[in-house]
């Protein structure tokens, strides 16, 4: 019983390391999204971090526009960017979890 328990705990470790390890590589994948017309552009990473933000000089004539413009597209652009990093941290924790018996009916 006691070498199961040390085993379920080394395994609980290495998911722990393995989520960890997709943390820091999500921080290099990029995302990108723009307005329908292409006049906004942001990158953002997996993890959600503006990198950066292209405005094109039409825009600029026009804060309300703009504003909504940021407002919608920062929207999209964080939606793509939370769907990868759930299924990235999900994949990266369930793989490395121990076979708890029950334990898969719970996750559904």
């Amino acid at each position: 019983m006691f070498g199961d328990m040390m085993g379920m705990m080394n395994k609980l470790k290495e998911a722990q390391e393995k989520v960890e390890a997709t943390k820091k590589r999500l921080s290099f994948v990029m995302v990108d999204e723009q307005s329908s017309d292409g006049l906004l552009k942001i990158t953002i990473t997996a993890n959600r971090e503006v990198k950066n933000v292209s405005i094109d000089d039409e825009l600029l004539k026009d804060k309300e526009q703009l504003e909504d413009y940021m407002v919608l597209t920062m929207n999209k652009a964080i939606e793509k960017a939370t769907k990868i990093h759930e299924a990235e941290i999900g994949a990266a924790a369930k793989d490395g979890m121990p076979d708890i018996p029950g334990m898969n009916d719970m996750l559904k």
